[in-house]
């Protein structure tokens, strides 16, 4: 590691802010997909512009989808997909477990690699799940890399699949449904399930897209055939993204006040508004505009956050900082994200001199004095801008490969000092 590649975090004793957010990551790149299968044009505003977003871009352009930038506006004009293709899946989950089950209504072979972290994470279900479709899939160990041979069609119907690992295997597969002969009823037979508001999400763009989708039970949901509308979609702002720059108010006593949240969303990031009241935070949402005021006094939580895992890395950052202990359960499934996320916080925070253990399914913290050194981000975004809030409170913490956010929020660096004034 070189000298180059430690970002030094910089502190703050309060600041007053206007933040405003890229588009979700999570919307970006479910509506890229049914843009791809629908049957017209259509246009995104305000799409996030990311590494994933681009990743999720080229895979579909390489399978005939046709796009253009008019400002921040992407139009997405859908062909016949064909291949042959290769798929670059980067660290990007959404594009190695949604772009499958698009790969089977191609023609031709597709292939499907990324980089060597993707080739650690769980591909196994949506393997299964597409030879259990009529597929043919090559594959040696049910995980990244591995080959699509692409019919044309898929006839679809009634799918039973293990999605314990991710609901994202859950998403792929209705994202795709609606172009499949029959359809699909997706019934999960597991014992956990994780992030149930992530499928409520991939339901709702379907809906909003002209198709019949809807929820069976907890555990099983129906996606009638149907074509897929196109026209004009407002993509809302990425509320995940929100959580470091609400984290900076409450560790430094500032305010942030962060433009366009919405009134009803199914992002899971619209749990930090009440986690954060709960942790310390005072948070107004008026007329759009979310402000969130800290005291620099932070409360420990015991919380099962299953629907909510994503905002773990950042949930953690605080609970290293608060005044009481932390327990953050129902998260077993981060094991298998861009990284082993319960290993790498509890490493990360016990480096700097922290108290941190790990559970069978989560993380539990106990107050500690923090020191600095350098926090290492195994190339996983979310890992980046938790060093980044610890670091605003603790003299001394660099944050290896900073330029990692670049996955979901390309200038981040940029907006953190703005954010403080630098």
């Amino acid at each position: 590691m070189t000298e180059s590649q430690l970002w030094s975090a910089p502190q703050s004793d309060g600041f007053t802010a206007h933040v405003n957010l890229p588009g979700s990551k999570s919307l970006t790149n479910r509506e890229l997909v049914l843009s791809a299968l629908a049957h017209e044009k259509t246009t995104l505003q305000n799409p996030l512009v990311s590494r994933d977003s681009e990743l999720m871009i080229a895979a579909l352009s390489s399978l005939g989808a046709e796009f253009s930038w008019s400002g921040a506006d992407l139009t997405i004009t859908p062909h016949e997909l064909s291949g042959p293709a290769r798929i670059d899946c980067g660290l990007a989950g959404t594009v190695m477990r949604f772009v499958p089950p698009l790969a089977m209504l191609a023609n031709g072979e597709v292939f499907f690699d990324g980089d060597e972290g993707a080739r650690k994470r769980p591909m196994a279900t949506t393997i299964e799940s597409l030879r259990a479709l009529g597929g043919e899939v090559t594959s040696t160990d049910g995980k990244l890399p591995f080959t699509v041979l692409g019919a044309g069609s898929v006839q679809g119907g009634a799918l039973e699949i293990d999605a314990s690992a991710s609901s994202q295997f859950v998403s792929g597969l209705l994202l795709s449904a609606a172009r499949f002969d029959q359809g699909l009823v997706l019934t999960h037979r597991g014992e956990t399930l994780p992030s149930l508001p992530h499928i409520e999400m991939t339901l709702e763009t379907v809906r909003q897209r002209g198709v019949q989708a809807k929820t069976l039970s907890e555990t099983s949901w129906q996606v009638m055939p149907s074509e897929i509308s196109g026209g004009q979609i407002a993509i809302e702002p990425d509320l995940s993204n929100a959580g470091p720059f609400m984290a900076a108010a409450m560790v430094s006593a500032g305010t942030v006040t962060i433009p366009n949240w919405p009134t009803t969303t199914t992002q899971v990031g619209d749990h930090y508004r009440s986690i954060l009241e709960q942790m310390g935070a005072d948070i107004k949402l008026n007329d759009g505009l979310l402000t969130i005021t800290g005291t620099g006094q932070i409360n420990g939580i015991d919380m099962d956050l299953g629907e909510a895992g994503e905002l773990t890395p950042t949930i953690a950052a605080l609970a290293a900082l608060a005044s009481s202990p932390s327990r953050l359960t129902g998260i077993g499934h981060l094991r298998g994200h861009e990284t082993d996320r319960l290993k790498a916080l509890v490493t990360e925070i016990n480096s700097l001199g922290g108290n941190a253990m790990e559970l069978e399914d989560g993380i539990e913290i106990t107050p500690a004095k923090l020191s600095g050194g350098t926090w290492h981000t195994y190339h996983d975004h979310r890992m980046a801008t938790s060093g980044a809030i610890i670091g605003l409170v603790v003299p001394g913490v660099k944050v290896e490969n900073i330029a990692t956010t670049s996955k979901t929020m390309p200038n981040f660096s940029d907006m953190w000092l703005e954010m403080l004034g630098s």
